[in-house]
């Protein structure tokens, strides 16, 4: 359950960080909520996680799916770069975020 919780919790990640893209700078109200109560709703899903899971695990890889989702959400929905380097980085991350997994 604590694992479902960091995936959740990293999930809401991607949501808050689109969602303060949208907002412009916190110019845009609807966006601007958004942002705020996905926040909210990321940190207490992980903070449920992180009951039982290492602090440094589950932090790591909170951010992790928050990094990789963002960074895949800017290439497919919002035509950012898709350079070689830029998804070796990605896979890079996500390479990191298995392996602490597995270390658990």
């Amino acid at each position: 359950m604590a694992w479902a919780c960091v995936l959740i919790a990293g999930i809401l990640e991607v949501f808050w960080s689109f969602s303060l893209k949208a907002s412009e700078g916190f110019t845009k109200l609807g966006p601007s909520a958004a942002t705020i109560v996905f926040m909210i709703l990321s940190f207490v899903v992980l903070a449920q996680g992180m009951k039982s899971l290492p602090l440094g695990t589950a932090y790591a890889v909170w951010t992790g799916i928050g990094a990789v989702g963002s960074a895949l959400a800017g290439i497919l929905i919002l035509g950012e770069s898709a350079s070689i380097l830029r998804v070796s980085g990605i896979a890079a991350i996500v390479v990191g975020i298995v392996c602490l997994k597995l270390a658990h």
